[in-house]
């Protein structure tokens, strides 16, 4: 057999994370015989989603963190439904006009936006992968958000908030954690505080959530999709939450981009 491809590995590793996360608490001799892999293989794969604090892995059995931990683990959430994400991105794209301010918040699903992003254009941003991706493009000015550090790989708190207040933008781009008939949750009050202000300062507002998020809750309510101007989401969204969003949809495609006109879809 050929050796399996990074992608494919990865591919693997968020799988058996996934379904520990579901378990709980699950012995690696189960996970061998679930996911078809040897027992070196498997050890493998849980000493590296360890390494990255996504489990723990104790003597012959695995379990889950809580799911804060899960959900601020910056480097899972980068690796998940990477194809998915770079749809919405095109579609995205048709939001922005050369000569703007834009406002991106922390979320993983903007990364692949903010890599298409061509001069010139302001990016107001809390996120410091935002304004790594986008320090050395030609045209484009950061302005950065200060305030405290967190796991997210961003800045949150009294001071960011500040700091937004007093700035402008002609579209906002945000994500969200967990959707549910079309109200918003996250498990960081901060961070669902970060998001409603965010639509204050924005003429313009675009949520970008892919159909993982749906139908999930978290900590937190903040909002409702209705607060934005457009959703951009893709065609695995399950019907019954399409159906809740009393705002404009895009639904994206890998290779095109779909537009409704029936209900509130555009």
């Amino acid at each position: 057999m050929p050796r399996p491809s990074e992608a494919e590995v990865e591919q693997r590793r968020q799988d058996i994370l996934s379904y520990v996360m579901e378990h709980g608490d699950v012995r690696i001799d189960q996970l061998t015989e679930q996911f078809g892999v040897s027992l070196m293989t498997m050890h493998r794969d849980l000493d590296e989603l360890a390494e990255r604090r996504l489990l723990r892995k104790l003597r012959g059995r695995v379990e889950a963190y809580p799911a804060l931990t899960i959900e601020t683990a910056k480097r899972f959430r980068e690796t998940e439904n990477v194809d998915v994400k770079e749809t919405l991105a095109v579609a995205a794209q048709r939001e922005i006009t050369p000569g703007q301010t834009l406002f991106f918040d922390d979320s993983t699903t903007l990364f692949p936006l903010a890599r298409k992003l061509i001069g010139p254009q302001v990016v107001i941003t809390n996120s410091l992968e935002v304004a790594r991706i986008l320090g050395g493009a030609d045209g484009i000015e950061v302005r950065l958000l200060g305030g405290r550090y967190t796991d997210f790989d961003s800045c949150i708190g009294p001071d960011t908030l500040s700091a937004l207040s007093r700035m402008r933008a002609d579209v906002g781009f945000v994500s969200a954690t967990a959707v549910a008939v079309g109200r918003l949750y996250h498990p960081d009050r901060e961070y669902a505080e970060l998001k409603t202000a965010a639509l204050r300062v924005a003429d313009y507002n675009v949520l970008v959530v892919d159909h993982s998020k749906f139908g999930r809750t978290a900590t937190y309510a903040y909002g409702d999709v209705s607060d934005y101007d457009l959703v951009i989401t893709d065609e695995e969204t399950p019907g019954d939450e399409l159906a809740a969003m009393d705002t404009k949809v895009r639904l994206a495609k890998p290779g095109t981009t779909r537009v409704d006109h029936g209900g509130r879809q555009e």
